[in-house]
């Protein structure tokens, strides 16, 4: 009935919107492409039409519209198709798939159309959202595990814009897909996009297979395992007291996600919390909304995200608020300091610490036979603080760093776990924790659970909260300050302009890097995972994975003016799902004002001599 417009249609979109026509079977983007078609809005089927949305290590990600660079029913077929065709050659002796999905608008039906497909080539699909209910996304990988299932995928667009979505893959050993899957699986998606027969008749294909026992609604199933295993493994076995229960003590957000039933349930059950009495849910953000009316970006780290918990924390005179994201795979805190009155957010970098310390002193008090046959080991991304670094080098245990993403950290936790190490955790400077014990990837669930029990144990034993702890860190292990922020690009070219601008016209000729940036910082080593070139090395091959369709550049530095004791570390990449050149400083030294300052130093410098928002055209807010 669409075709009719073809005949008004430029020639270099009349083949793929064609195509479109023929292919989709859902009436609201099949609408939505005709009513452009009526406007003649060229342009804005170009954007939707002249690229095919293209699969990663982050699998996909974009808005939800028509269009075959957007996330709508035809393409998460046609990627499910592709999936589930290389999943099938790569385990043809397990054919066990983990489907779930979140809240947000259209999730159901993106995951009702992976399941179909996957049910379709010959697998069992264990789908975690019977009725109307969610699932927060690291159960999907924890399902994986627990069911020893060859792959899972999670919808889900975490903590982006309301009208995004996403499609989050995991491999059969519960993490993120990493080279060289993407782009093996990229290639069996261009190989399916045909929709099969069948592809789109959701309703019959899965009350089929339910029927016959090859969709199975696992959801209750995994919950109860995802606590007992917390039960067993996070909690500790003395009960969870302070000495002032007698009123709420904290305050949780959910951020309007799928946190709080989840949240709520395991701490009641493995920690005696109970809503009301112990901490209070911020009634606003309390239940799912995929419109997220309170909050501008639903994302905790986000300026002005907490608000309304700090609020609720002020009224109730309580001094700690701690959220999830919408997914709740990540986690986030408030602390109010008791001392200015002022509350304040701790950073990633500031809660990874926390962590690493709390689960350092718990090894420290292990039987001395384990401690000797399970040498501790730590991880964190390369874009993340060095202060636990500093902790291992001070404190002697393992760490590490990978690139970033934790289908680096993950991948990279279990095979230090095979040769032996003990791994209690791994973190990213994006409010992103894993406790291997659960799985192996991000979850704010077990972070919060892990938080509390730290929190307390603080209070308890030493009268201390968590920006104390921070403070005595910082007198062990040197003050660390950082300065993360990023840019807005107008198109991903400009991120590839600026990179060959630092390259090949801001580097002196014949020289590998550039040895000063401005008159302020000396660079001391250089690492450039793009071209393949580390300063550093016997060989300047990098110690990390090269990737040269990624943009990324690290720099270890000195200030001019520096006394020997103070470093300067920064990362700048582009991002791989957003607009945005990413840019992540931190800084070491003495004294915390002289940290701070040096961060935000070099946040200058780079701007002034390598970003050069004036001729590049790129903003941000800082």
């Amino acid at each position: 009935m669409s075709q009719q417009f073809l005949g008004t249609i430029p020639s270099d979109l009349k083949g793929p919107i064609s195509l479109w026509f023929d292919q989709d079977r859902d009436p609201e983007t099949i609408e939505e492409v005709t009513a452009l078609c009526k406007k003649s809005d060229w342009d804005e089927l170009h954007k939707r039409f002249d690229t095919r949305i293209q699969f990663g290590t982050a699998g996909l990600r974009s808005q939800m519209q028509a269009g075959f660079s957007r996330m709508n029913n035809l393409v998460i077929i046609q990627a499910s198709q592709g999936l589930a065709t290389y999943i099938r050659q790569q385990f043809p002796n397990n054919l066990v798939a983990v489907v779930g999905h979140d809240h947000r608008f259209h999730s159901k039906k993106f995951a009702r159309a992976t399941a179909t497909a996957f049910l379709l080539k010959g697998f069992k699909v264990h789908y975690l959202n019977p009725g109307q209910e969610f699932v927060h996304t690291p159960l999907v990988p924890f399902a994986v595990d627990e069911l020893n299932a060859s792959v899972g995928v999670m919808i889900t667009a975490s903590h982006n814009p309301k009208m995004d979505n996403g499609y989050k893959v995991y491999y059969s050993n519960g993490c993120q897909i990493i080279p060289p899957h993407d782009q093996a699986i990229s290639n069996a998606i261009d190989m399916n996009l045909e929709p099969w027969a069948n592809a789109w008749n959701f309703d019959d294909i899965l009350s089929k297979n339910l029927k016959q026992g090859k969709l199975m609604y696992s959801r209750e199933e995994m919950l109860k395992l995802y606590l007992e295993k917390i039960s067993d493994n996070l909690v500790e076995t003395t009960p969870l007291k302070l000495e002032v229960r007698s009123k709420p003590w904290f305050v949780y957000t959910p951020m309007h996600g799928v946190g709080f039933d989840i949240f709520s349930t395991i701490v009641k059950k493995s920690m005696c919390l109970v809503e009301g009495k112990d901490y209070l849910c911020v009634p606003e953000q309390q239940n799912p909304d995929p419109s997220f009316p309170t909050v501008g970006f639903p994302n905790p780290e986000e300026k002005g995200a907490l608000n309304i918990g700090m609020r609720l924390a002020e009224k109730h005179d309580i001094s700690l608020l701690i959220a999830n994201d919408p997914d709740a795979d990540r986690f986030s805190v408030a602390i109010k300091d008791m001392q200015s009155g002022m509350w304040q957010q701790l950073t990633g970098n500031e809660i990874g610490f926390l962590f690493a310390f709390f689960e350092f002193e718990k090894f420290k008090s292990m039987d001395e036979q384990f401690q000797q046959t399970h040498p501790l080991a730590m991880l964190s991304s390369t874009v993340s603080s060095q202060m636990i670094k500093r902790m291992a080098e001070v404190e002697g245990f393992h760490y590490e760093d990978t690139l970033t993403g934790f289908k680096w950290i993950g991948n990279r936790a279990i095979i230090l776990e095979k040769e032996g190490y003990y791994v209690p955790f791994g973190f990213e400077e994006a409010i992103g924790y894993m406790f291997p014990a659960m799985e192996h990837d991000k979850d704010g669930i077990s972070a919060s659970v892990v938080f509390l029990q730290a929190y307390c144990k603080w209070k308890l034993a030493n009268n201390l909260d968590p920006i104390n702890v921070l403070e005595n860190g910082f007198k062990k292990y040197g003050v660390f300050k950082e300065y993360n922020g990023y840019y807005i690009v107008p198109n991903p070219i400009v991120t590839k302009e600026i990179f060959k601008y630092i390259r090949d016209v801001y580097t002196p000729r014949n020289v590998p890097y550039p040895p000063y940036i401005g008159e302020e910082i000396r660079v001391l080593c250089y690492r450039d995972l793009t071209t393949g070139y580390q300063s550093d090395t016997l060989d300047h091959k990098p110690t990390l994975p090269v990737d040269p369709t990624s943009q990324m550049i690290t720099v270890f530095a000195r200030p001019n003016d520096s006394n020997g004791n103070e470093h300067i570390r920064f990362t700048i990449r582009g991002s791989g799902t957003e607009p945005k050149l990413k840019v992540y400083i931190e800084t070491r030294a003495n004294e915390e004002r002289r940290a701070s300052f040096l961060a935000k130093l070099t946040w200058d410098v780079l701007r002034r001599e390598w970003f050069r928002p004036e001729k590049t055209n790129i903003t941000t807010n800082f």
